[in-house]
């Protein structure tokens, strides 16, 4: 069942998207989740939607929903595209997806695992740092073949 504030987070959102180009594909607003994640899909009909248009979004609607207050309690933001590459690349990225659920592939395996699911912590000189239910993981680097954002559905 969709959460009641969808419709009024879907009438602020439209506009915003608007001015920036964007459209409003989707809004979802995940409350069994603890922060709940409010995640906002959205489309550039101009060309591929990329990290930035969602970064842009995200940064215009977070000012829109707090002068609105119309979301109560803490919340995280999610705005995304369904047709985004959900590969992490630049350090720009790896910024912008702090916090975020990654998947990242290693080869060869690293400490007998080819798959680690965690939180994004940060990503430096050597080294991913990965949260994974509060322990600290580090992953070199040089081992890192793919780092994406793990689909939440």
């Amino acid at each position: 069942m969709a959460h009641p504030l969808v419709p009024q987070i879907i009438d602020l959102a439209t506009p915003v998207a608007e001015e920036l180009g964007l459209e409003v594909v989707g809004v979802v607003f995940h409350t069994n989740q603890s922060p709940p994640v409010l995640r906002v899909d959205i489309r550039n009909p101009e060309q591929d939607t990329g990290l930035n248009d969602c970064e842009r979004m995200s940064r215009a609607l977070e000012a829109s929903l707090d002068a609105a207050e119309i979301v109560p309690d803490t919340y995280v933001l999610e705005v995304s595209s369904p047709g985004i590459s959900r590969q992490l690349v630049t350090d720009r990225e790896f910024i912008s997806f702090k916090g975020f659920p990654v998947i990242i592939s290693t080869t060869p395996p690293y400490d007998g695992q080819q798959e680690w699911i965690g939180q994004l912590i940060r990503r430096d000189e050597t080294a991913l740092y990965l949260n994974q239910k509060g322990r600290v993981v580090e992953i070199p680097r040089s081992l890192i073949t793919k780092v994406q954002l793990e689909e939440r559905g």
